[in-house]
Order: C-alpha cells, then structure tokens, then sequence
C-alpha cells in the first residue's frame, strides 16, 4: 500500500493558520485517490489504492501488463467507473464531472485514430474548435517542433511525427493536466530524447502531466515522483533517486587489478577507494554503481514480472 501523506483534519478553512482540512486537501492537488477499487467478476483489477499528484507535478505511474495501471488511469480520465472509493481530479470527482471538466484535461492515448488526409495545420485547427479557449494553433505546431510540416498530411509523417501531432491534439485545448500513456512507444533513440525535451517544457510552464511507460529510463529523465503498481496495489511511491531505498542501497565498486577484476559492496563507497588508493595506488576501470531503478522496479513487481 501507498504512504498516506497527508491527515484529515476538521478545524473551519475560515480560521487563520488552521491546518488543511480534508475538502482543502482534495481540492489543491491535482489528482488525490483514497482507497481505489475496480472490480470484476472473478477478478479485482485495481484493489483500494492511494495516490497524490500535486499540481504541476510530472508523476509516473509504472507496473507490468495487467497490474491495474491502465484502469486506474482511465478512472482517473472519466473513461471507466469505479467500483468504490475516493477520487479528485482538478477538484471535481471524474465520474461524474460535465464538459467543461473535461476541457481542463489532455489525452494522448498509446493509438490514435487521426485525419490522415489533413494537414498537420488543420488537424490543429479542426481540434481547437472543441475548445473554449484554446492555445493557437500555429503555435502548438511550433511547440511540438512540426513548423516544417505544418503543410504536409498527416499520412505523410514518420511514426515520431505523428506522435508529435497526438501531443499537439492533447494540449491545443490549454489543459491543465495531461494524460500520456505509452507516449514515446516505438520511438528511435533521438525521437525519444526529442519529445523528452517536449513533454520538460509543458512541465516548465506549470502543466501536471501524468505519465505511464514502460522505459524506466524515460521515468528517470521527466518524472519528479514514480509509483509501481503491482497486482493491482501501490506497492512502492517516492522519487526515481530513492525509490525503494535506492539511494541507501549498497554500492559495488569495482576495478582491475594485476590479478584480475575486483568487486567489493559496501555502503561506503567513497572510504573504500581513498583505502584502495592509499599511497597513489591506480585503480584500473574504477567504477562504482547502485541498483538502477530497473533494478528497484524488477523486485518490487516481483512474480508479475
């Protein structure tokens, strides 16, 4: 289970200094759940968790296939109905919030069926009709780096541009929180490190963004907090650096000697070489390392890996 980082209180909001109360609590983070559920016959998808995003937060949620992620998520979206507990998305509870709610969220879904006949520059158009008071569209093309082919259609464009008009769809409508499942999929290397440097400068501007992936890589490069959900629980939530006592954790040190290659783990990996290095002693190969974060992540999902 998740760490309940907050405690209900009941003093009137009126009062001057008085702790948050729980209706405050609900209402200034930009997703809080308690006690999620979702349920099936036979079968309990996500089973009662916990979860706070705060605003302007870029929060990733990681877990393997089938672990509850895809239903929380889509909850969370007003896509899925849950089967009890507590959820607040921007102040209002999605399964029942209207139009205009709504228009506070972007969506950029793993598939998207687009108008491939259209160009990029009136696919963006098209869509920001939808909204009542949304980004220009021009500027949006320019923001997800498609200014060149603002004029081609969409069928035209490689995997990674396409991508990059899915993003574009997504916050045309100026959202205050933006749903990104599986963006970089199929991505090569440089599209990938590409649409990072996208999804860091909507973070910049003070969007929250709440991603799923499957590259621990990508969740160490934009995520401020990480949870893993595993067989339907929140089994672990801090930052990618400490998630799971990574930062505690053991180092390895390892070098090469006349011998042959060495290793020793120890917490302590800075004693250890000012030991090896006694005297101006050289330490062929030096390296020293902790658990990675998919490390971290292999033992927390554990059998459902």
């Amino acid at each position: 289970m998740s760490t309940v980082r907050w405690t209900a209180r009941f003093s009137p909001p009126d009062v001057p200094g008085a702790p948050p109360t729980l209706h405050d609590q609900f209402m200034t983070n930009a997703v809080k759940v308690r006690g999620l559920r979702k349920e099936y016959p036979g079968h309990v998808a996500v089973g009662g968790i916990d979860l706070d995003i705060e605003r302007g937060e870029v929060f990733a949620l990681l877990g393997p296939n089938g672990a509850g992620k895809t239903t929380t998520v889509e909850i969370l979206e007003g896509h899925r109905h849950r089967t009890s507990g507590e959820a607040s998305v921007l102040g209002e509870d999605p399964g029942t919030a209207g139009r205009e709610w709504r228009a506070r969220l972007g969506i950029v879904l793993q598939t998207a069926n687009d108008a491939a006949e259209l160009t990029v520059a009136e696919t963006v158009r098209h869509f920001a009709r939808y909204y009542a008071d949304p980004r220009d569209p021009l500027e949006v093309v320019e923001k997800v780096g498609l200014t060149e082919k603002a004029n081609s259609r969409v069928k035209t464009l490689s995997g990674g541009q396409r991508r990059r008009v899915d993003v574009a769809l997504g916050i045309i409508g100026n959202p205050e929180l933006v749903f990104l499942d599986e963006p970089t999929t199929g991505f090569d290397p440089e599209a990938r490190r590409q649409f990072w440097r996208l999804i860091k400068s909507l973070a910049e501007e003070g969007t929250t963004i709440l991603l799923t992936t499957h590259y621990l890589d990508e969740a160490e490069a934009l995520a401020d907090r990480v949870a893993v959900i595993a067989r339907g629980q929140i089994v672990a939530e801090d930052t990618p650096q400490t998630l799971g006592g990574r930062a505690g954790a053991e180092a390895t040190v390892r070098w090469i000697e006349a011998s042959g290659p060495r290793e020793e783990r120890t917490h302590y990996p800075t004693k250890l070489i000012h030991q090896l290095s006694a005297g101006g002693r050289e330490l062929a190969e030096l390296t020293v390392s902790r658990p990675t974060l998919e490390d971290v992540y292999l033992d927390l999902i554990g059998e459902q890996a």
